[in-house]
């Protein structure tokens, strides 16, 4: 029988032939991740009240990367708690390496055709892969981390395919922006498929972006089918697929709820304004709004193609006066290649301001955040009011080459204007 590609792997989880829309399964997990702020402090306690440990050891991983580095005595608790509980049950801990949704794949941990799970709601990132991925919060973190099992029901499958290729300028976040200004952020009960040759073209850490953004349309996650690209990111990450990618796709006649095809060539650079990545349209329908901070960082838009993004906007420029362009690349690996291939040197001399890897002023923490009136252009996935620090600061979000961009002229503005005189 036909089956998207959610579908053949949410029915191998739960041991079924197939697993049709709809119904209501309980599927045993590949794989668990959390990280410091919502994991070991928040399930501990309801753990040792049910005198139990987690199921498996070696499928879980725990990542430091919200309150790091700590920065008050509530913070540095938080992780030294966190420390003792990874040690203390045998887990994976990665401690201050980088954003979870980043560090997870750059350990290969995370391959095509698993059913994972993570204590976060961007965690659909992991579809990136090929793998069926999808973010919980606590409670049910906790009782995964017990029984290794999840109750679920089976999301339909929205098929989103982009012919064509995306233009000078345009990339992953322009795509996701555009399809929150489309669809809105009401899309519960549904996997979004990406597909195409525009999707087949990006590199991983494009292709994280996509899924990491499936949490601002509302969906349950995001997946891409594996190829090559993906072969050779588990290797490059000392993790090699040992099955056959061929059973991880969809098939051809498989079920979609909706299917929405685009001409990549015509995606124009998109930008949210306040508050909601739903309030999303081409950049060119922006006024030139004046920005006091331009921030890049987070899973969606501090991974090394973000950064190198960046440069590209703002090599032998400088950022302008009156405005801060505030950097923290996704992970410590990040940063150190792009030191070695001279992508931080490009960002420093216009003037960028180097942060630690972590979650930071995305989650609201740390250095980055906003005061009452300022107005930011950000990576970020999210512009809700008050997460980044006011609640009567304005967040507008676009790609890397945007918040470059609006660095440098100190206003939002089109990005394919500076790339042009770079050509």
């Amino acid at each position: 029988m036909s089956a998207t590609l959610a579908e053949k792997i949410l029915a191998r989880a739960c041991g079924r032939a197939a697993a049709h829309p709809g119904e209501i399964l309980t599927a045993r997990l590949d794989l668990l991740m959390m990280h410091d702020s919502g994991g070991p402090r928040r399930v501990a306690a309801r753990l040792e009240q049910l005198g139990a440990r987690v199921w498996d050891a070696d499928k879980v991983v725990v990542v430091s990367d919200h309150f790091v580095p700590a920065v008050d005595l509530e913070s540095a608790d938080i992780l030294a708690f966190t420390r003792r509980w990874a040690q203390a049950q045998g887990v994976t801990h990665y401690d201050m390496l980088g954003i979870c949704h980043v560090v997870l794949q750059e350990h290969g941990h995370v391959q095509p055709g698993m059913f994972c799970v993570g204590g976060d709601s961007h965690s659909p990132s992991g579809g990136a892969f090929g793998a069926f991925m999808v973010g919980m919060g606590a409670t049910d973190i906790t009782g995964a981390l017990v029984t290794g099992e999840v109750w679920l029901r089976v999301p339909h499958t929205t098929r989103v395919q982009l012919d064509g290729a995306l233009g000078a300028g345009v990339s992953a976040k322009d795509v996701m922006l555009m399809l929150c200004g489309e669809h809105g952020m009401g899309n519960e009960g549904q996997v979004f498929e990406f597909g195409g040759d525009a999707v087949r073209a990006l590199p991983m850490h494009e292709r994280l972006t996509l899924c990491n953004m499936a949490a601002e349309l509302g969906a349950e996650t995001g997946i891409v089918e594996p190829d090559a690209t993906t072969l050779a990111a588990l290797e490059a990450a000392g993790r090699p697929f040992a099955g056959d990618i061929a059973q991880w796709r969809s098939d051809a006649d498989a079920g979609y709820l909706h299917v929405h095809r685009y001409d990549a060539t015509r995606i124009a650079p998109h930008v949210a304004a306040p508050h909601s990545p739903a309030n999303s349209r081409p950049v060119g329908e922006h006024a030139r709004v004046r920005v006091d901070q331009a921030y890049i960082g987070a899973c969606t838009g501090a991974k090394l193609a973000d950064l190198h993004m960046a440069a590209q906007v703002l090599k032998g420029r400088k950022v302008a006066r009156g405005t801060r362009l505030l950097i923290a690349p996704a992970s410590v690996a990040m940063t150190a290649q792009a030191a070695a291939d001279g992508t931080l040197a490009a960002l420093t001399e216009a003037g960028a301001i180097l942060l630690p890897s972590g979650c930071g002023a995305c989650a609201g923490m740390g250095a980055g955040m906003l005061g009452g009136g300022e107005t930011c252009i950000s990576t970020t996935a999210r512009n809700f009011k008050g997460r980044m620090g006011s609640a009567q600061a304005q967040v507008y979000l676009g790609s890397p080459y945007s918040v470059a961009a609006a660095a440098v002229k100190g206003e939002i503005c089109d990005p394919r204007e500076l790339l042009g005189e770079n050509a």
